[in-house]
């Protein structure tokens, strides 16, 4: 098992930036990929990036690259999400999760393991 906690939502105006946090727990945070996702309401859980167990590949969704920086600190057993240039479509609940893998991955349903969430919400 894995446990999952996220930190750093909050309230930012458009242009702002926010960083999130998500601390792990439980079996060898190194061993897992990870990704990040968010889901605004009345819509689907969507990806947003994801890293390699060792912090080599990254991958991002095409609405936050360029914005969005996703990294982590295995001695540290956290994943990161840097957010810069925010938006109010970028307003959600963002979900850190754990993939048994090393290797990232896109699909919401290969990960195995999720947190509970942190609001973000973008003002205009």
């Amino acid at each position: 098992q894995v446990q999952l906690v996220e930190s750093g939502g909050g309230l930012v105006q458009a242009g702002g930036s926010l960083r999130l946090s998500c601390a792990a727990s439980g079996r060898t945070f190194s061993n897992y990929a990870m990704g990040w996702f968010r889901q605004a309401p009345g819509k689907e859980r969507e990806f947003v990036a994801a890293i390699s167990s060792s912090g080599g590949p990254t991958y991002y969704a095409d609405s936050v690259k360029g914005r969005f920086s996703i990294s982590r600190d295995n001695a540290k057993n956290t994943v990161y999400l840097q957010m810069n240039s925010l938006k109010p479509e970028d307003t959600a609940v963002y979900y850190c999760a754990a993939d048994r893998r090393k290797w990232p991955t896109t699909q919401k349903y290969e990960y195995a393991y999720w947190g509970q969430g942190t609001q973000v919400t973008v003002s205009s």
